[in-house]
């Protein structure tokens, strides 16, 4: 799927031509949160396109990961809401977030270090198993059909990322790059709308970020999702993001298509710094 014409919708945002006649899978307005004295995040409004590759970019402290902690009720938002498929994630968990169809990698890999791959893949279908706990225990009424079900899927996950090989293997023991793969295939598993990745490109080299765009084309390209990233790869975002919202002191200061946030003043002094006026 080719990057489409990017068009506006109410929330003074835009969304890929192809999404705008549906509801967006995730929409924020006036989202804000306060610590203390301190305004982390404010007046957030943005939408995200059903099948979208959107980009959250900052420099450094501008409050990009807090708002992926906003949006997967982490935290709780001092003002304003966030809709997660037309309906409000007010008051809900993380997991029951997880349930309406959010998921999310981190910028540390967090991983089941001494489970195996594939076990820690199948953690991400628990939102798909429904056997009643009795069942579990004593094996009976499909529980033994609903675990072969869990393999095959975990495995068609691992297949996808040219993991299948590994899936013995512990999570701990693998390559650095093979990590992060594991991770987004386990955000995956939980059936999301819409996947949030917090910096996956770090500390990748150039071979494996150039394996990550490709990778993150067929995620939505397969799964009919949309993806969310924080990223500082500059290449990266601007090759694969479609819409971009950029961050600076928890306020939107950008909103647009990569070639627009190129050549946005406000964009390159927040990363560059304001010139001096020559003396």
């Amino acid at each position: 799927m080719a990057k489409d014409k990017m068009v506006p919708v109410p929330s003074n945002s835009i969304v890929p031509e192809r999404d705008v006649d549906k509801t967006p899978i995730l929409e924020t307005h006036h989202l804000g949160i306060d610590f203390g004295g301190l305004t982390a995040v404010d007046e957030l409004t943005l939408a995200v396109g059903r099948t979208e590759i959107a980009g959250l970019i900052g420099p450094n402290g501008a409050g990009k990961t807090t708002v992926f902690n906003l949006l997967t009720n982490v935290y709780q938002p001092t003002r304003g809401t966030i809709m997660l498929d037309g309906k409000s994630t007010a008051r809900k968990n993380t997991e029951q977030v997880n349930r309406m169809g959010i998921a999310r990698t981190f910028q540390n890999i967090r991983l089941f270090s001494n489970m195996s791959v594939l076990d820690n893949v199948k953690v991400g279908l628990h939102n798909s198993i429904k056997q009643p706990l009795i069942s579990s225990i004593t094996r009976l009424f499909g529980y033994r059909a609903s675990e072969k079900k869990s393999r095959d899927e975990a495995m068609e996950l691992l297949k996808f990322f040219k993991m299948e090989d590994m899936a013995n293997h512990q999570a701990g023991s693998l390559p650095y790059g093979a990590q992060r793969r594991l991770e987004i295939a386990r955000a995956l598993a939980t059936h999301p709308g819409i996947i949030l990745l917090d910096e996956p490109a770090a500390g990748m080299n150039p071979s494996e970020t150039a394996e990550l765009m490709e990778n993150i084309r067929r995620i939505r390209d397969n799964f009919n999702i949309a993806v969310m990233l924080i990223e500082h790869d500059m290449n990266l975002v601007m090759n694969i993001c479609e819409g971009i919202c950029v961050l600076d002191h928890g306020k939107v200061i950008a909103k647009g298509t990569p070639e627009e946030i190129k050549s946005n003043p406000k964009v390159i002094e927040a990363y560059l710094g304001k010139k001096k006026e020559a003396k």
